[in-house]
């Protein structure tokens, strides 16, 4: 029977990798205006079945199952929440000037433990609520590849004690422009933004080499362990 194309279903590329156009980047803005680009390309990449979500669950013959790609799409699931806030206000991340309050409103704000979430409108809170709904996705996550409890145990917890070193950099003389000079230099200060994607990037390495389960060698867990992001894999 001829197939005219009738019932032919429009998914993405299967080849497509969302995540790729994260790689290289060291602006913080860049990342931020990256962000928004990928996070909607990824859930459509999952919502069509053309990529198993979450990444932790995918196996070798997989499409996009290597290592790199688990870690790079576990961390951008966890950083998904963060274009998702409704009322977008960046600088609240990225811009110096705004770093302190930023975390003193964090650091107020109580706990969750959700990975379904309601928003308030107000965005100093609601990026709170987007960070701590990242970190409950890793935990989610570690928990679905088995990976060590005492790797995650406190996750929230020690987030906060970060936040907390962090803002008493930010209260040092002359933060802003040690900031500025670490920017130029491809460095990463202690914004917000920053904080959060280190914190993403050791979690999800965790649960990359949870996921990899029996199957992985000692050589490619040293590597991954050895690596300080998924883009230094090949």
């Amino acid at each position: 029977m001829a197939n005219f194309g009738w019932t032919r279903v429009n998914k993405p590329a299967p080849a497509e990798d969302a995540a790729s156009d994260l790689r290289g980047l060291s602006d913080p803005c860049a990342f931020l205006t990256a962000l928004d680009k990928v996070v909607p390309r990824y859930l459509d990449l999952a919502d069509n079945g053309v990529l198993v979500y979450p990444a932790c669950k995918r196996k070798p013959g997989d499409l996009l199952g290597d290592s790199r790609a688990i870690w790079e799409h576990t961390r951008l699931e966890a950083m998904r929440y963060i274009p998702m806030v409704p009322r977008q206000d960046t600088s609240l991340l990225v811009d110096p000037s705004r770093q302190a309050e930023m975390i003193d409103a964090f650091l107020r704000q109580r706990a969750h433990d959700k990975t379904v979430i309601d928003f308030t409108g107000a965005a100093i809170e609601d990026y709170g609520i987007a960070i701590y709904a990242g970190l409950n996705w890793l935990n989610h996550c570690g928990s679905l590849v088995g990976a060590d409890p005492q790797k995650f145990s406190g996750t929230l917890r020690s987030f906060r004690k970060v936040m907390v070193v962090a803002r008493q950099w930010w209260a040092l003389d002359g933060a802003a422009d040690r900031c500025r000079q670490m920017l130029e230099a491809r460095e990463r200060p202690p914004l917000v933004f920053f904080l959060l994607w280190a914190e993403c990037t050791n979690r999800a390495r965790e649960i990359t080499i949870a996921a990899a389960g029996t199957a992985a060698t000692e050589d490619s867990i040293a590597r991954i362990r050895a690596a300080e992001d998924p883009e230094q894999l090949t």
